[in-house]
């Protein structure tokens, strides 16, 4: 129970940073949009174009939280946490597109450029919308990374606005390039190193959500330590039928077979066997929600199918 309430704490604590990160995020696109439209800058533009997915991702982020904390019902009986999932897998589509369209746009200006074709892009204007850009997104990143660790949700939604915030860095040494220069090629360049940089992380987000819905074990889980510890546990034979996923990110789910020696039956230690078991992981592998099959010696041996 106190692990439930304090997965509720913070699912609150997540959504109310996402309500402030979506306020400043939305309060800037459009500014954003507007100063690229101005100063004819496609880095602007291409700066604004992440943006504008942050702000989608956050929106997504947003209602998968809401979703999320639904109750447990007899159809889904862990509940609604696994929106969180769908959304940062959302997260990681808006992410690939901006990126492909990007890299599209700053290709094709450059090609134009090389022959000839001039694209005037107002430096000092492109400079200022860049700053305050990156103070918006830093702004934003602060918000959102102290519930980035425990939410694969919001992870989705600090990775997209902390590489923005790269975004913005860049967009501000093209727009200085500019300036002192006056080469515009500088401008689709920086949008080039945008999408570069997008890539990576939507790259990375994807793997995690592939992995909780492939109902693979968690990167940071050892199960062979794991079975290990079981093994070790006093009247404990042999273990089995070892099974560890996610629901979502941080609550990961544990199940076994565990053979037990004829004295535990007899003696009805199985209460607190089962005890002892579930506190172990709970322990020493933050595993919340486990479930023991507790069995005679040598049953795997008559059980059908595989086991671990």
């Amino acid at each position: 129970m106190a692990h439930d309430h304090s997965h509720d704490h913070a699912a609150t604590a997540n959504r109310t940073r996402l309500w402030v990160a979506i306020a400043i995020i939305g309060a800037f696109v459009i500014v954003q949009v507007v100063g690229g439209l101005l100063s004819g800058s496609l880095a602007l533009l291409a700066d604004a174009g992440h943006m504008a997915s942050d702000l989608i991702g956050l929106v997504v982020a947003l209602v998968a939280a809401f979703v999320a904390a639904r109750p447990a019902t007899d159809r889904q009986t862990y509940g609604f946490r696994r929106a969180e999932v769908f959304g940062a897998l959302i997260n990681g589509v808006i992410l690939i597109v901006v990126a492909v369209s990007v890299t599209i746009g700053a290709i094709g200006r450059l090609i134009s450029g090389a022959e000839g074709e001039a694209h005037e892009v107002q430096g000092g204007m492109m400079l200022v919308i860049a700053l305050v850009g990156l103070a918006a997104n830093i702004a934003a990143m602060l918000v959102l990374r102290g519930g980035a660790k425990d939410s694969i949700n919001l992870r989705g939604a600090y990775l997209e606005v902390l590489g923005d915030t790269i975004g913005s860095a860049l967009v501000i040494v093209a727009a200085i390039v500019i300036i002192f220069t006056g080469w515009s090629a500088a401008d689709p360049i920086a949008s080039l190193g945008i999408a570069v940089l997008i890539v990576p992380r939507a790259l990375s987000l994807l793997r995690d959500v592939v992995r909780v819905l492939s109902e693979g074990a968690p990167a940071e889980t050892d199960v062979a330590e794991i079975r290990e510890h079981i093994l070790r546990t006093p009247g404990v034979v042999a273990v089995h039928d070892v099974h560890v996923w996610q629901i979502t990110s941080g609550q990961p789910v544990f199940t076994a077979h565990v053979e037990v020696e004829p004295e535990v039956f007899e003696t009805g230690r199985t209460g607190a066997l089962l005890d002892e078991l579930g506190g172990c992981l709970s322990e020493h592998f933050d595993v919340a929600h486990s479930t023991f099959q507790l069995e005679p010696g040598g049953r795997a041996e008559q059980e059908q199918g595989s086991h671990c």
